[in-house]
């Protein structure tokens, strides 16, 4: 987005408040041992993230897209005293570090993490979500939308990430996967039910408020 997004990432996290000892232990872990650590939220995002999240209050929230667990504690901590979060993640291979991170958190208690396809998942969740965070399979980002719509109350908070791809949003001939995040795009800008903006965080934030 930026001439030298590098330089911009590190001035906005120099501006920032911390990322806690947790936080940091899971950003360090992730560049270690993932082969694609760029998946994750990180320090700024996180922050974006937790701020929202605390300026909602949420008694309930959703995320579709675990991976190790930074943003799903990010998003905890709006989270209301008796509150709960739901985070899907298809990949079982992580579930036993990510799930050391949850318990080693002060949200443990609330943090439900469940392991499976989302899109069988989400039908058997009972009740509605004040704040829902999708990042997950960007093919299905619109399906999942379709599914939890219905799900926020008025005044809730959908967000979903990697809306603007890269920047590959604004090429001239987008390739199909690029095609798919401009139909999601388009579709939510035509969607009624909501007010709507897109941040410019990383790579793209759509956050979209239930009327």
């Amino acid at each position: 987005m930026f001439q030298n997004e590098e330089r911009v990432n590190t001035y906005l996290e120099s501006i920032c408040d911390d990322e806690n000892a947790l936080l940091r232990s899971i950003n360090r872990e992730t560049y270690l041992r993932e082969t694609m650590p760029h998946m994750m939220s990180g320090h700024y995002q996180g922050r974006v993230l937790s701020m929202i999240s605390k300026m909602i209050n949420p008694s309930r929230i959703l995320e579709i897209g675990t991976f190790t667990g930074y943003a799903t504690l990010c998003l905890a901590e709006g989270l209301k005293e008796n509150g709960e979060l739901h985070t899907i993640d298809i990949n079982e291979e992580q579930e036993e570090r990510v799930q050391s991170y949850f318990d080693n958190s002060r949200f443990a208690p609330q943090i439900n993490y469940h392991i499976g396809d989302a899109y069988e998942i989400i039908p058997t969740l009972v009740g509605s979500f004040d704040l829902v965070f999708i990042d997950a399979d960007k093919k299905r980002n619109l399906i999942y939308y379709n599914m939890l719509i219905d799900k926020v109350p008025s005044g809730g908070v959908l967000m979903i990430d990697n809306v603007l791809w890269k920047g590959k949003v604004f090429e001239d001939n987008p390739d199909n996967q690029t095609k798919q995040v401009l139909e999601l795009n388009n579709t939510l800008a035509r969607d009624s039910r909501v007010e709507k903006l897109i941040l410019p965080v990383r790579d793209g934030l759509f956050v979209l408020r239930k009327k």
